[in-house]
């Protein structure tokens, strides 16, 4: 799996938002930083259980994400097709309005290295990348436990900083100053 310090894959995939038209063809540069930070998170399979929850949660972390120089990226082993389907399906996840990567072929989650041997879907796999494009912070989780976005605000935050930041240090906290003796 990569880890941080890994780059990430500079891939060309397609990519799914919105709900207004079928997906035509639209795709995403993962190479392309445009000097901002990303956030790309892997859920394992559209129209299942947990998997909304985190995309919802997400999605109402966009702006706060944005205010961050980060941009939300999401992404499952689905179609746009089935994307565009889920999202028409649910007015929550309409209203997640950010990409969605739709690597059917699993041509990133393999390079990322966070494919389930068994389900072959992804793991639920979230990296935090710098505006260099190298992996700063890497979770993953099984397949049946959500994680929490706030947390990944949190850490995003504390990347920022380039500083030492204690446990459970938020943003406008007092990062750590050691004192050399």
């Amino acid at each position: 799996m990569l880890t941080v310090g890994d780059k990430l894959p500079a891939l060309t995939l397609p990519v799914q938002q919105g709900t207004s038209a079928l997906p035509a063809g639209e795709t995403i540069d993962l190479g392309q930083t445009n000097g901002k930070w990303k956030i790309l998170f892997y859920w394992p399979k559209d129209f299942t259980f947990v998997c909304p929850t985190e995309i919802v949660g997400y999605g109402k972390l966009k702006s706060d994400f944005a205010d961050r120089d980060a941009e939300l990226i999401g992404a499952s082993t689905d179609t746009a097709h089935v994307h565009f389907a889920w999202r028409r399906s649910d007015a929550e996840l309409a209203d997640a309005d950010f990409p969605w990567i739709a690597d059917n072929g699993a041509k990133l989650a393999s390079e990322l290295g966070i494919l389930d041997k068994d389900e072959h879907v992804a793991f639920r796999a979230t990296f935090i990348v710098d505006p260099d494009n190298v992996i700063q912070h890497v979770t993953v989780n099984g397949l049946n436990v959500g994680r929490n976005p706030q947390e990944t605000l949190r850490v995003l935050d504390a990347l920022q900083t380039d500083e030492l930041c204690p446990c459970n240090w938020t943003k406008g906290e007092e990062v750590l100053h050691p004192i050399a003796a």
